[in-house]
């Protein structure tokens, strides 16, 4: 059985879209980052952790899949905002300019664990402040990292990006798939 340590709606999209049967893990792990930590390490952590915490939840033969998405400006994470305050900030910073999603991977089944972490190069458009307000008003920056929603109406600040579209909304599908590959499950038979 394949296990999801993550109830995210935009993870869970993106598997039933490649047509994984899954149940859905509600975990919790602390997020704080770490002294010195690369944004690349953060990720690979959280989703280990992850997929870790959910391994006392199931069988030794099942399979759990964990993940963890962050944006990145300059090397710095980019957070959830919490206030408009802060989202116009982070919008400000991206304005006009690229920065990465990165995601962390982790499938862990008994003892093992395996990880990758998988990252995209989003470049915004110039963004107007008034844009900013009324994107805050739609209610759907408030749960992403970086404020913004790829797939939503944040896309309409995307005008490129080099690297995988389903890793900026949350799960880089094609690593995945090679990931669950490896522990013998294929996404063509799989239901």
């Amino acid at each position: 059985m394949l296990y999801l340590a993550s109830t995210s709606p935009r993870r869970r999209e993106l598997l039933q879209q490649i047509g994984l049967v899954f149940d859905v893990l509600k975990i919790s792990v602390d997020e704080s980052e770490l002294d010195e930590e690369s944004p690349a390490e953060y990720v690979a952590r959280l989703a280990v952790a992850k997929a870790q915490s959910a391994q006392g939840m199931v069988g030794e033969q099942d399979l759990v899949l964990a993940a963890d998405t962050t944006v990145v400006r300059d090397g710095v994470v980019i957070g959830k905002p919490a206030t408009l305050e802060e989202a116009m900030a982070i919008w400000e910073s991206l304005s006009g300019r690229s920065h990465q999603v990165m995601t962390g991977i982790a499938m862990a089944r008994g003892e093992l664990v395996t990880h990758r972490v998988v990252t995209t190069e989003v470049h915004f458009r110039p963004i107007s402040r008034p844009e900013m307000e009324a994107y805050w008003q739609t209610g759907e920056p408030q749960d992403k990292a970086g404020g913004y929603g790829i797939q939503g109406r944040g896309a309409i600040w995307v005008d490129r990006i080099a690297g995988s579209y389903s890793n900026v909304v949350g799960l880089p599908l094609a690593e995945t798939a090679e990931m669950l590959e490896a522990f013998g499950y294929s996404v063509w038979t799989m239901t």
